[in-house]
């Protein structure tokens, strides 16, 4: 939102429009997010929205980027086992919040190459973060080198599976069944 004050009614306004981009987005999706619904849910006029972001998919890269993070925790406490397990149900709790279906309707986006890189940027931070802890579990002979992309989309394709409609928890135990045949599988290719 170019040209506005940092504070005031400004920034509550635009506070107010970029959650309810996030939770429309969560709904709807990318293919259904309509100005006039985020101008209702967020309580302000419609000229507010369209005045500030011309663009659709402006909104939806500002909204992605002030509220889809999705930082999630991948510790390194030794063991790589729990510490994998742990991220698999830190990224479960957080991908089925607002922000986290958000997320997960913008990567299925294909018409807007903005918002690809804003979902991308997201990733590659989730990507970065695998690196580090794979690294650090190569050092120690826990497991194989092994590319982190690969990796994560191997830990973390279940948890995206089971939020587009499993229809049950996502418990430890599933968690656990992942990693081990994750982790089993790379140690037998390597």
């Amino acid at each position: 939102m170019s040209g506005s004050r940092p504070g005031g009614r400004t920034a509550r306004v635009r506070a107010q429009i970029l959650a309810a981009t996030v939770e429309l987005l969560a709904r709807d999706g990318v293919v259904g997010f309509r100005y006039e619904e985020v101008a209702e849910r967020a309580g302000v006029h419609k000229t507010s929205v369209y005045r500030n972001w011309p663009d659709r998919h402006e909104l939806i890269v500002e909204a992605l980027a002030e509220h889809a993070e999705l930082e999630v925790p991948l510790h390194d406490t030794g063991d790589l086992r729990e510490d994998l397990v742990d991220f698999l149900l830190a990224l479960t709790t957080r991908l089925a919040t607002p922000d986290g279906l958000a997320l997960v309707s913008a990567m299925h986006e294909r018409d807007s190459e903005q918002v690809g890189r804003a979902v991308r940027g997201v990733l590659d931070r989730r990507v970065a973060l695998v690196r580090k802890r794979l690294e650090a579990a190569t050092e120690r002979g826990e497991l194989p080198p092994v590319d982190p992309l690969f990796f994560a989309q191997l830990v973390s394709g279940p948890v995206h599976m089971h939020l587009m409609g499993a229809g049950q928890e996502f418990a430890r135990a599933d968690a656990e069944r992942v990693v081990d045949v994750v982790l089993a599988g790379l140690r037998a290719t390597a």
